[in-house]
């Protein structure tokens, strides 16, 4: 008996393929979303560390020209009213209320500095969504996935008790695949939650910081606008 009950081990795949085709249609399910949902989550961790990047670059390099004494003017006629980069669209924005804040007779029109403001937080706020994009979906593989594993779990280890009763054998050479094919479910869970909550806080901090920038630019700005207002 013994014997045969190492044969039968033996001839079981282990491996997470052999689980996987072993599992009933359900726990497939539950794996085939558990894997997508890893990828999907790892598609956006790339994405959007590279777009903090391409972010701070882009920050540090229009800062350095925008504090390097060139006339805002002709800073403005380099990059134009619709600009690529953040920053640029937040000074752009500026600008072009300021400009239009202008009378024929070179005059000022009264509210210029509150329009002002409006535009640039206005800019500020669309960029934010545009980096913040995406980071709910890691929010939500971060928050749901264990509990999606748990469930293929509890799935998997009623189908091993039910092939228990049907099979009269408690051998563990019986038992264990359909244990083990259960738990697997709930390792591809936390393999696709873990990195989802790590990087969510990491990249909901950067993003924080990235847009705290573009608001310290925006009041830096305004304040050299209103001094030429006072002026």
């Amino acid at each position: 008996m013994e014997a045969e009950t190492l044969a039968l081990a033996h001839e079981v795949d282990f491996s997470m393929w052999g689980l996987f085709l072993r599992a009933t249609f359900t726990v497939k399910l539950v794996m085939i979303i558990l894997i997508v949902a890893s990828f999907w989550a790892w598609a956006i961790i790339i994405q959007k560390l590279l777009v903090y990047r391409r972010a701070r670059a882009e920050a540090d390099r229009f800062d350095r020209a925008f504090w390097s004494g060139e006339p805002l003017d002709g800073l403005f006629d380099q990059i134009g009213p619709d600009p690529g980069g953040a920053s640029e669209k937040v000074f752009a924005a500026g600008m072009i209320e300021w400009q239009r804040s202008h009378r024929e007779d070179g005059g000022l029109i009264a509210g210029a500095t509150s329009r002002i403001d409006r535009s640039m937080d206005v800019a500020i706020t669309k960029e934010a969504e545009r980096l913040q994009g995406g980071l709910t979906v890691l929010a939500t593989v971060g928050s749901s996935a264990p509990f999606i594993g748990l469930f293929g779990t509890v799935i998997g280890i009623m189908n091993a008790f039910i092939e228990i009763a049907e099979q009269q054998n408690t051998n563990l050479a019986v038992v264990a695949p359909g244990i083990a094919e259960a738990l697997l479910a709930t390792g591809l869970g936390l393999l696709a939650a873990i990195p989802a909550v790590i990087f969510y806080n990491k990249l909901s901090a950067d993003s924080d910081r990235i847009v705290a920038g573009y608001e310290a630019f925006s009041d830096e700005f305004a304040t050299i606008l209103s001094r030429q207002l006072d002026g």
